[in-house]
């Protein structure tokens, strides 16, 4: 995530800067920087502006589970903590998936993996701007 998506999702999120450092329990001195660009957005924190946009886009309607996206056999959702966990929509933010057969090594692994795939993508398909196309 750059500065620009950042800011993108600060504003989606409807949060001030101040607001925003109370809520990812971070100082306003970290915002500044993030937006400005002259930090780099963490892990952790990109992770977490995630899942709250998440909450906020399309939060009253159902959306289809990555393992019939996915069609995953039995034997793959046996072994997977979106199906365990009944997160088929949230399996972008669920460490240890094993959509291409092994659990990512990496936030940033799993992500460029996840940015690929068609449950991100139809996920946030309707909010343009906030997330990096690729």
């Amino acid at each position: 995530m750059d500065n620009d998506n950042f800011k993108k999702v600060r504003s989606r999120l409807g949060k001030t800067q101040k607001e925003l450092a109370q809520l990812l329990g971070i100082s306003i001195k970290a915002i500044h920087s993030y937006e400005q660009g002259w930090r780099r957005i963490p892990h952790h924190v990109e992770r977490q502006l995630l899942f709250l946009v998440s909450r906020v886009i399309n939060c009253d309607k159902p959306h289809e589970k990555c393992w019939d996206i996915q069609d995953c056999p039995d034997n793959k959702l046996a072994k997977c903590p979106a199906w365990e966990f009944k997160a088929g929509d949230l399996c972008w933010f669920i460490n240890g998936t094993k959509c291409s057969g092994e659990a990512h090594t990496s936030w940033e692994a799993k992500m460029e993996e996840c940015r690929k795939c068609n449950v991100f993508i139809n996920f946030f398909k309707n909010e343009q701007g906030i997330l990096p196309d690729g």
